[in-house]
């Protein structure tokens, strides 16, 4: 695909800074504003990026009521290592979560090709992408 960039840093956009980070803390906000930050693997797109978890998760249900999160290269362990970016999280489905699911396999392909989606299936949880997108203007 023109454009993507798997980490690479080539394509430029607002989440340039993700785009080489192994691991971005994605911050998602609870009902009463307190805000939990998680990292995840990100794959950047320009001026998109991509991420994926399951259903159930506490990512996915506060991702339900707040769209608006927080992102930044971080370790494995969620230290964050970049500038902090806002952005807004939208779930994905047929064919555009197909691709960002192929561009996160891409860029993780034992992990996010294999390992997450046996996983998810044996544990019977739905395997959801999301997209990320520079904050609107009303904001």
């Amino acid at each position: 695909m023109p454009g993507v960039s798997t980490g690479s840093g080539l394509a430029g956009g607002y989440f340039e800074p993700l785009s080489k980070a192994k691991y971005t803390s994605v911050t998602t906000f609870r009902r009463s504003g307190q805000p939990v930050a998680t990292p995840v693997h990100v794959v950047t797109d320009g001026d998109v990026a991509y991420f994926r978890t399951w259903d159930v998760s506490g990512k996915a249900k506060r991702l339900r009521h707040t769209t608006a999160v927080e992102v930044a290269p971080s370790t494995i362990r969620g230290r964050v290592s970049g500038p902090w970016l806002r952005a807004e999280a939208r779930l994905l489905a047929g064919a555009e979560s197909e691709t960002a699911a192929r561009l996160i396999a891409r860029r993780h392909p034992v992990l996010h090709g294999r390992l997450i989606p046996w996983l998810h299936r044996r544990r019977g949880w739905v395997t959801q992408q999301y997209r990320l997108d520079p904050p609107t203007a009303s904001r």
